[in-house]
């Protein structure tokens, strides 16, 4: 079976990979509609749910999942259709809405083909309900999902997305593997087939979840983010990661034109063009090199 795969590009692609709940919206999705919908309150339902994962021994997104779906039952018809609307009603943070393209231009002007994705234990289906996703802005989302009955019903997960498992994305993205069923992913690639070299890889998100990937992303010379909600300027989180050496900035989540992060994006954007036009002379002195070296080495053989 073949799968649709992303190929290395003329011009160097920067993949900007978001973490979804308080990364990009104030507060957790499901925390905006639909635990309200079912008459829970908020923390009584993650208490609930987290106590659910620990008494049995379970996956915590898998509990909130199997939650969601028994509370539905006698409140709601727990849709792919009811998913998305409430992740239409899912608040952002400022400047979020004109955020992406806005940076994908700037990455244009800079010869810079910028590409955004989502990495979330959060919902598919809630995610694809919001404006921006509706636009169009993601290259692919990556979160949990729910498989749905004939009548369209969530009945049992599809894909389930933890903190550890994220990091699989990442190597998605850099090989241009993207499809979830494609094992292709656990190829080898050589450094001239890899679509987005991790330098070229953009991670930002808000808490401990995040860890794997940040720091996955730092080590092989990305660059990691941190946020923190710009309402509170709650920098606890960020200053523990900081300190711990799992993000190499951080940032209020203010995705406003003229903002810190979008000078810091900026700035990477600036950097990954740079870095290509040296990238580009190492490849082709070793070209060169390489071609120097047969050239002796077939001298050497003519005069024995």
């Amino acid at each position: 079976m073949s799968f649709p795969r992303k190929f290395k590009e003329k011009q160097p692609v920067l993949a900007i990979c978001y973490d979804f709940d308080k990364t990009l919206s104030p507060d957790d999705m499901q925390a905006q509609g639909y635990i309200q919908s079912v008459g829970y309150d908020v923390d009584e339902f993650w208490r609930e749910s987290n106590e659910l994962a620990r008494e049995n021994d379970m996956d915590s997104n898998l509990a909130y999942m199997l939650k969601m779906v028994q509370e539905a039952e006698g409140n709601l018809v727990f849709s792919r259709e009811a998913l998305e609307d409430y992740g239409s009603r899912v608040a952002l943070f400022p400047g979020v809405e004109s955020w992406f393209e806005r940076i994908r231009a700037y990455g244009a002007r800079h010869g810079v083909l910028v590409e955004h994705y989502i990495i979330s234990s959060g919902l598919r289906e809630m995610i694809e309900g919001t404006e921006i996703a509706k636009k169009g802005v993601f290259e692919r989302i990556f979160a949990s999902s729910f498989y749905f009955n004939p009548a369209g019903e969530a009945i049992w997960p599809a894909q389930v997305i933890n903190y550890t498992n994220k990091t699989q994305f990442l190597f998605r993205i850099e090989k241009g593997v993207l499809d979830i069923n494609d094992d292709a992913v656990n190829d080898y690639f050589s450094r001239e087939q890899k679509r987005v070299p991790f330098r070229n890889m953009v991670y930002i998100g808000d808490s401990d979840t995040d860890i794997p990937c940040m720091k996955l992303v730092d080590t092989y010379g990305g660059h990691s983010i941190g946020v923190y909600d710009p309402r509170s300027e709650d920098k606890r989180k960020v200053f523990r990661m900081m300190r711990d050496q799992r993000i190499r900035y951080f940032a209020p989540a203010d995705y406003r034109s003229g903002s810190e992060l979008e000078r810091l994006v900026q700035a990477i954007i600036r950097k990954t063009a740079a870095y290509e036009v040296l990238e580009d002379k190492y490849t082709a002195d070793l070209a060169e090199t390489r071609a120097w070296e047969r050239r002796r080495e077939d001298d050497e053989e003519a005069n024995l």
